[in-house]
């Protein structure tokens, strides 16, 4: 196979061994090969720029920048590179967090050598591939449901923050310009979404949620 042909893949973790033992793993593989490698999430983005690999094997937890917020960087200037998260971490956040940055796969470091092959390859194809541990979360936090907050508009949080200063339903409407009736429409929705019965619950949970500063 010539190498225009094969994967370019680069490595993005922030123990050597860990790159050591990936580059093992790509040089068995005649249709992959490892073009560039980095330590942390700032370097990744730098070199990536110059490289461009088909796909990057990306660490999640790395001094200076993380994963996800190097995967971010890079989908965002350099959008035809995959990126497939690969963490000893299966936790909710941080499987939520890369999916969103951009990561097309989420794996454990635990996967076998042809599945992680498999995965490349997928992700090179634009397919997803998600570690049973990391479809179990998603699982789970689809169920769940969204926490208390996290369906407030913009304008809501507004309100919100003006109440938890303790203006009335009129000193809003008049401090955000609108009628007493929408600004009162405002503050109904946001016990609704609160799931509270009064003001004061509303105040509560925002600073004990943090949903205002």
């Amino acid at each position: 196979m010539n190498d225009s042909d094969k994967i370019r893949v680069m490595i993005v973790d922030d123990h050597d061994m860990v790159r050591r033992g990936l580059v093992a793993f790509l040089n068995v593989n005649s249709d992959l090969t490892m073009v560039g490698e980095a330590s942390n999430g700032q370097k990744a983005f730098e070199i990536c720029e110059e490289i461009r690999p088909d796909v990057i094997l990306m660490d999640l937890v790395m001094p200076v920048m993380d994963g996800a917020a190097a995967t971010r960087a890079i989908r965002e200037r350099c959008p035809e590179v995959q990126v497939i998260a690969l963490t000893s971490f299966e936790e909710k956040e941080l499987v939520q967090g890369a999916l969103q940055a951009g990561a097309i796969s989420y794996l454990l470091k635990n996967v076998n050598a042809d599945a992680l092959a498999e995965a490349i390859r997928a992700a090179h194809a634009g397919r997803s591939t998600l570690a049973p541990e990391a479809t179990q979360v998603l699982i789970q936090s689809a169920r769940q449901g969204p926490a208390p907050g996290d369906d407030l508009t913009p304008r809501e949080r507004e309100v919100l923050a003006l109440m938890v200063e303790g203006l009335t339903n009129p000193d809003i409407a008049k401090e955000l310009n609108v009628s007493r009736s929408t600004a009162r429409a405002h503050v109904s929705q946001i016990l609704s979404k609160l799931s509270v019965t009064n003001r004061a619950e509303a105040i509560g949970l925002a600073f004990r949620l943090k949903l205002v500063t």
